[in-house]
């Protein structure tokens, strides 16, 4: 092997996505009249990357898929660090748990995608861009996911993160609401201030390890080298040990500035207001999607230092019992189910990072668990609000409009409770209950006894919080009827938005067959 190797394979989940913007702009410089067609290519885009997940699911055991490697020869060429002595050096590299991040992503990028499908109007109007700029920004934001979860160098890693975080910003301004520019604003000042972090502790870890690769071979070197210069006049620069500390101040810095994206207290203060103002697709795309990505870029680094042995980090503590503990607070006092949902996220993502208080295969595995719990059980809560929107266009954002929805439509209001449970950890929803266990397991492993009497706490706050809303589904409202929707009424809505009911049914899907079977996800997860 010479050179730079590539298997195009390995990266297809990254390329479809790609490959359908593409298609997109093309089609709208061809026919600009087209409304439907961009997202009909971003879902069949999305879908074929979910698609192309799948071989790297069947991996096991510590196997990996790896492309874009280098020799050393070929990587001194390019002035990389302290890889003369190895054999190879792989940016991209696919596994069992990165590939069902690839997967979450892609499946619930197609559920947004359906839940952003243009009304009955076929030909949009003169001037309007809308929908071409909605699928290419949709399809650009899922492709740095899928990216930053198998990049393994620093330089991939920080592109494909913001990548997955910049459109993110022009698909909630998109609207043009007062509101809407608001929650951009926050989104992109946070944003930047999140890079800033980022960039500062890429910098200590290179600076510590000597090496550009986030991987577990490099975080054990204690030092490094790297060619100055080009040519026969190349000179090396080694780098001296530098202690431990420096590796665990850079991963301090990477959580922090994930914590922005994860909507980790205290950096969470754009997220009511950017939920709040986006349509219901696009904040669903932030509540699922964008974590995923956020997830993935702090997994890559945690994976990588795990091999040092490091100790608990107090601050993935710190912040994770600030977020469980303020998100359920907030959420208990939204009559706005949107903004209830985004309090919501602040305190599922407090659970998110609860594991990783060890940082080890353990705390790993047990973050990426329940993270795929909570997008699941959202993904169907937004696509019902989503349903109900287009039905009650005026009030179906309160908590009112559920009042008695188990009369009204049971198949909804099922699927309603079935996310509400699974986001409580409450049976009938027994994967959001295994997702908890799951959390907390490695926080008893550690000895973390605060931490966990705090998520325990924070446990029956959740439960509070989701069956404020699940009581007013499953009861009939006092002193007024809740007539059942008749069955031909029900057919023709769901005729008239079968885009939004195929979102709703898909999510559903998922959230059924994992709730009776979930320890597929461990061992999707490997």
């Amino acid at each position: 092997m010479k050179g730079l190797t590539v298997d195009y394979a390995t990266v297809l989940p990254a390329l479809l996505p790609v490959v359908g913007l593409v298609v997109v702009l093309v089609a709208d410089l061809v026919d600009p009249r087209l409304r439907r067609f961009p997202y009909a290519v971003a879902g069949l885009a999305a879908l074929g990357s979910a698609l192309a997940t799948v071989p790297g699911l069947a991996l096991g055991g510590g196997s990996t898929r790896q492309t874009f490697c280098l020799t050393g020869r070929a990587a001194a060429r390019g002035s990389l660090p302290a890889i003369e002595g190895l054999p190879q050096v792989c940016l991209w590299q696919a596994d069992a748990l990165g590939s069902t991040l690839q997967l979450a992503a892609a499946l619930a990028a197609l559920v947004c995608i359906a839940l952003a499908w243009p009304g009955t109007r076929r030909v949009r109007p003169v001037g309007s861009t809308r929908e071409p700029v909605e699928a290419v920004l949709l399809l650009a934001a899922l492709a740095g996911t899928v990216v930053v979860a198998a990049s393994r160098d620093v330089g991939t890693w920080l592109v494909a993160l913001e990548l997955a975080t910049l459109p993110v910003i022009a698909l909630v301004a998109l609207s043009g609401r007062r509101s809407a520019v608001a929650g951009a604003t926050q989104l992109l000042v946070t944003s930047l201030v999140s890079f800033a972090l980022l960039v500062l502790g890429v910098a200590l870890w290179f600076t510590a390890t000597g090496s550009p690769f986030l991987t577990p071979d490099a975080a054990l070197s204690t030092g490094g080298a790297f060619a100055a210069g080009t040519g026969a006049g190349a000179t090396a620069v080694v780098f001296p040990s530098v202690s431990a500390g420096l590796v665990a101040l850079a991963t301090v810095l990477v959580v922090a500035g994930v914590g922005f994206k994860l909507s980790l207290v205290p950096f969470h203060a754009w997220t009511p207001t950017a939920y709040a103002g986006s349509s219901v697709a696009v904040a669903t795309f932030l509540a699922t999607v964008s974590k995923v990505a956020a997830l993935a870029a702090l997994l890559v680094v945690l994976r990588a230092v795990s091999v040092l042995g490091t100790p608990a980090l107090l601050s993935i503590a710190i912040l994770a019992a600030l977020s469980m503990t303020l998100g359920n607070v907030m959420a208990l006092r939204q009559d706005d189910v949107v903004r209830l949902l985004a309090w919501s996220t602040v305190a599922q993502a407090g659970w998110v990072v609860l594991p990783l208080v060890s940082i080890s295969a353990l705390g790993v595995t047990a973050s990426a668990t329940y993270l795929l719990t909570y997008l699941v059980a959202t993904l169907v809560a937004f696509a019902v609000v989503a349903v109900t929107l287009r039905d009650e266009p005026g009030r179906g954002r309160h908590l009112s409009a559920y009042d008695g929805l188990w009369q009204r439509n049971p198949w909804r209001a099922g699927a309603l409770a079935l996310a509400l449970t699974s986001l409580a950890g409450l049976p009938p929803g027994v994967i959001g209950l295994v997702g908890k266990i799951t959390a907390l397991r490695p926080v008893v492993a550690e000895g973390w006894v605060w931490l966990a009497v705090i998520a325990a706490v924070n446990a029956v706050m959740g439960v509070a919080v989701y069956l404020r809303w699940l009581r007013g589904v499953i009861t009939v409202p006092e002193g007024r009827a809740a007539p059942r929707q008749p069955a031909a009424e029900a057919l023709a809505a769901a005729r008239r938005r079968p885009a939004l009911v195929a979102g709703l049914v898909l999510a559903s899907a998922v959230l059924v067959m994992v709730s009776v079977q979930p320890d597929l996800l461990l061992r999707l997860l490997g």
